[in-house]
């Protein structure tokens, strides 16, 4: 059965060229924000959520800590995809239980590895 990923960002450059990148391997459902992200995730189980930091509405940081909250959602990984580099960043992530960090612009094959990586 293919792993479902769910895929939250509000640029649909970058919504585009993760559906090329993941779509054909991975059920992957995508939202525009974090509040749409939270409801996808509250209404079905995913494998994996991917998230940008910076969305209107409900930011990434703020999903993630809604999500971890969820006790269905307490270990699954969650890869934030972003163009925030900064180390405090990173931290505020790390605290709030994101599995990962990359950093936009991505590399393809960087984040196909890294996915198939966490998914085992």
């Amino acid at each position: 059965m293919m792993k479902k990923i769910l895929y939250v960002d509000d640029a649909n450059s970058l919504r585009q060229l993760v559906e090329m990148v993941l779509g054909k391997t991975y059920a992957l459902q995508i939202t525009e924000n974090g509040a749409l992200g939270l409801e996808r995730a509250k209404a079905e189980q995913f494998d994996l959520i991917i998230s940008d930091v910076n969305m209107p509405v409900m930011n990434g940081l703020e999903m993630l800590e809604a999500i971890r909250g969820l006790d269905n959602y307490r270990y699954t990984p969650v890869l934030m995809l972003t163009t925030e580099a900064s180390t405090e960043m990173k931290e505020k992530g790390k605290a709030l239980g994101a599995t990962g960090w990359i950093i936009k612009p991505f590399d393809p094959d960087k984040l196909t590895k890294l996915v198939e990586r966490v998914l085992g």
